[in-house]
């Protein structure tokens, strides 16, 4: 900065920090671009595990969100830097293809950044890194085949898919009803499965909330939940053998497609013009009835006199119902979507064994039960909880142990938790690396080091010591060579996972090792941060 004068002798001031400015380049930026990733890790290392720290995040308009899930904590956060991005869309992959396991996975690429950058201050090249990144990733990939179990489970014996859902819930709020929402999960699943094909639509599965009510009152409903009520107060609460009529038209007249007016001059043109709209309603209500209808279910709403009808034709009626929820429905009940009452026709009702309005509390809060359907492959959870945040924290829990239902179903291989998984990869990674000559297996020899950062970040959020209780578990998987070694999260005295039945998917572990270093190896190739005032 420096002072100068005009021609008219006032003073200005000279900035030169444009010319002395400088983009960050080779080892500055990829350090830079280290310490943003393991910037974000860090934040969320604290909510790994069954004794994992909950994260409290506010919206800009006030809303607030207490939840320890990985993908929801970097969904919600503001992150600026490009590079946090990448851990963002890092944890929303793992979210997308496994479901489970979006902490450990950034976790993991946190060590695999942090290695990185004590290898790079050794002067280690960072494409010799990330191919020896690449080669370790194999090793542990493999190694996990190798020490992968199959278990067996069919309709009749779903207690393996149930133990391996409480693993995932166990890391929850909702832990302490971990066993009755683990069975929930694996019902609804195993009701929508397809266990020939081995796989599952998620979709057909609806999870519902509503506040009031234990986290013990949760329930599993083999159908639909509509959160509405009949439209007229009078109309029958309870329909037995339900032939629904599913109507995306309104019950109203037609409105003219012209912006023309009618003038109505005399009391006998309005007699006419309501007469006329009667006769409309009676033939739209007749029409329902004449095919076999004991129930509409419109997706618009209709007014009074529509409602008054269809009260004195007894005929319930639920309106303003939405589109998702009226596929759903179709798909419970075997029934068809009507576009226009002319092509209602009694094939295309849906069926249901019964159909109730329930009433919840004090303040009378309804909802439409459609159970016992033609066509059992929908189903419903419906949560209760005591304010809107946990019953928010629940959905997300259930949505996380329902995919890793549908993982056993499509795969039904398993390794197992508390971090043994990872000291059992570490090890044989560990062992590989003499086998490598060239400067990778410094790289190897820092994957291996690198995953013993899940056990660790387990052992410290459980309140032990981390080194301590590492080097044990690690000394005793390698004396009793027993890959079931892991962290004694719970405190119940052994540290066999396979005693205190915590499993893990094979595939959400593999996924969490494939995508940190594809993403580690991403960041490491990046050596020029070029930003728009640059070019």
């Amino acid at each position: 900065m420096a002072l100068a004068f005009d021609e008219f002798g006032r003073p200005f001031i000279i900035i030169k920090e444009q010319e002395s400015k400088t983009r960050l380049r080779g080892l500055d930026a990829q350090k830079a671009n280290i310490a943003a990733g393991k910037a974000v890790a860090r934040i969320l290392r604290t909510s790994l595990g069954p004794k994992g720290m909950d994260k409290m995040l506010q919206s800009p308009d006030g809303d607030v969100t207490i939840t320890n899930d990985g993908a929801t904590i970097l969904e919600q956060m503001d992150v600026d830097n490009q590079i946090a991005k990448l851990m963002v869309e890092l944890s929303r992959s793992q979210d997308y293809e496994i479901g489970d396991g979006t902490t450990g996975v950034v976790v993991m690429a946190g060590a695999l950044l942090e290695q990185a950058q004590r290898l790079l201050e050794r002067g280690i090249h960072p494409i010799r890194i990330a191919e020896g990144y690449e080669m370790g990733s194999r090793i542990a990939y493999e190694h996990l085949e190798h020490i992968a179990q199959k278990f067996e489970f069919d309709a009749t014996n779903i207690q393996p898919l149930i133990q391996t859902c409480m693993t995932t819930l166990s890391s929850k709020i909702v832990n302490r009803c971990k066993c009755s929402l683990a069975e929930i999960a694996v019902k609804a699943v195993l009701a929508v499965a397809d266990l020939e094909r081995r796989d599952l639509n998620l979709d057909l599965i609806k999870v519902e909330g509503k506040v009031g009510g234990k986290l013990e009152d949760t329930e599993l409903i083999y159908g639909i939940i509509v959160d509405k009520d009949m439209s007229h107060p009078q109309m029958p609460k309870e329909i037995q053998d339900a032939k629904i009529a599913i109507l995306t038209c309104p019950f109203e007249p037609p409105k003219p497609k012209t912006k023309h007016k009618v003038d109505i001059d005399t009391v006998e043109k309005f007699q006419t013009l309501r007469q006329q709209e009667q006769k409309y309603f009676d033939d739209m209500v007749q029409k329902c009835k004449d095919v076999g209808a004991t129930l509409v279910i419109c997706q618009w709403g209709f007014d009074d006199e529509a409602n008054h009808l269809l009260m004195h034709r007894n005929l319930p009626a639920v309106r303003w119902v939405g589109g998702v929820e009226l596929e759903l429905i179709a798909i419970a009940t075997g029934g068809r979507i009507v576009p226009r009452f002319q092509e209602l026709t009694p094939e295309k009702l849906g069926r249901a064994g019964l159909v109730r309005e329930k009433a919840f509390g004090t303040t009378k809060d309804r909802m439409i039960y459609i159970e016992h359907c033609a066509n059992s492959r929908a189903v419903t959870i419906f949560i209760r909880g005591g304010n809107k945040m946990m019953i928010e924290e629940t959905k997300r829990s259930i949505h996380d142990a329902l995919c890793v239902a549908r993982n056993l179903i499509r795969n039904n291989s398993i390794v197992y938790g508390g971090g043994s998984a990872e000291i059992s990869c570490s090890v044989a990674v560990e062992a590989a690396a003499d086998k490598y000559p060239g400067v990778e297996q410094y790289a190897i020899r820092a994957f291996a080091d690198a995953l013993d950062s899940v056990p660790m970040a387990l052992a410290e959020n459980s309140g032990l010591q981390p080194i301590e209780t590492l080097s044990a578990v690690k000394s005793q998987q390698i004396k009793e060579n027993n890959p079931c070694c892991g962290i004694d999260c719970n405190d119940v005295g052994t540290n066999d996972m396979c005693e205190q039945n915590v499993f893990e998917t094979l595939i959400g572990k593999q996924q969490q090792i494939l995508l940190a270093t594809q993403v580690v190896k991403m960041i490491l190739k990046i050596d020029d941060v070029i930003s728009p005032s640059d070019y």
